[in-house]
């Protein structure tokens, strides 16, 4: 461990500034760490029986998510404030490593751009093949279909795949489809009609277009990020921006501390 030493006005900014921002990063760790574990908990996710299944579930990303962020953000806190070589070069280097795997993954991302929609085809499937029976899942489907105003992956016959809309199905959703693809979902403006895609799938397109909304959530993907990607760009080099200013700062009082402890 460094010892203590005297820092010049700017190392003493840098290090306050440092602290500053790490704490807020340790307490938005916290609440993502509690959000996690309050969904996991509020799904009894760690009942007997479905322990077996806790490694699949969103709410653990969430957690984890929560928990390194946390670890992260604190270790760089603690280093600079008890001025601790070793946590600042932890630090240092997780922030390098994130850095370098966002980057990675962006290089990735656009090699394969021409097979992103078909794992986005996939995994929208799958989420509707389990819609009934996973929460989180639901809950994604639901503001997905609400907020683009569409229905299903590519149309809204794609609901025929969960076995509760499917028309072979023997209940009351038999050839339905969920609320949130419904046109006006609210009946007389003001209470939730849960029921109004019942049957849907039996209409023809120019009866069901007055009911629910026809076209699929991937289109409407495709639409919001070519309408919004002047904005997604500028985030995500912000939010790469803050990390390599971050890598600075703590590479900068590393070497003052390193550089002092030499020479006193």
């Amino acid at each position: 461990q460094c010892c203590t030493v005297t820092y010049s006005l700017m190392d003493h900014f840098l290090k306050y500034l440092f602290i500053i921002c790490n704490l807020v990063f340790t307490v938005m760790g916290l609440v993502v760490l509690g959000l996690g574990m309050w969904g996991l908990i509020s799904k009894e996710s760690f009942a007997q029986e479905k322990i077996s299944s806790i490694g699949t579930d969103p709410m653990l990303i969430v957690m984890s998510l929560g928990f390194v962020l946390t670890m992260l953000c604190l270790s760089g806190c603690v280093g600079a404030l008890r001025e601790n070589c070793f946590l600042l070069k932890l630090f240092s280097f997780a922030v390098l490593t994130l850095i370098a795997v966002q980057v990675l993954l962006g290089i990735l991302a656009y090699s394969m751009q021409g097979q992103i929609g078909g794992y986005l085809r996939s995994g929208m499937l799958a989420a509707m093949v389990r819609y009934q029976d996973d929460l989180d899942l639901r809950f994604i489907t639901d503001e997905i279909q609400t907020n683009l105003q569409c229905c299903g992956a590519d149309n809204y016959r794609d609901w025929e795949v969960n076995i509760y809309y499917n028309c072979s199905a023997p209940g009351v959703l038999a050839c339905g489809v969920p609320a949130t693809c419904c046109v006006d979902p609210l009946e007389n403006g003001t209470v939730w009609n849960s029921q109004c895609g019942v049957g849907a799938l039996m209409l023809d397109e120019f009866s069901a277009q007055s009911v629910i909304f026809l076209g699929g959530c991937l289109g409407g993907i495709s639409r919001w990020i070519e309408l919004h990607q002047t904005q997604i760009g500028i985030v995500s080099i912000v939010v790469v921006g803050v990390q390599i200013l971050t890598l600075f700062v703590s590479t900068r009082l590393l070497e003052s501390i390193q550089w002092h402890k030499a020479y006193t």
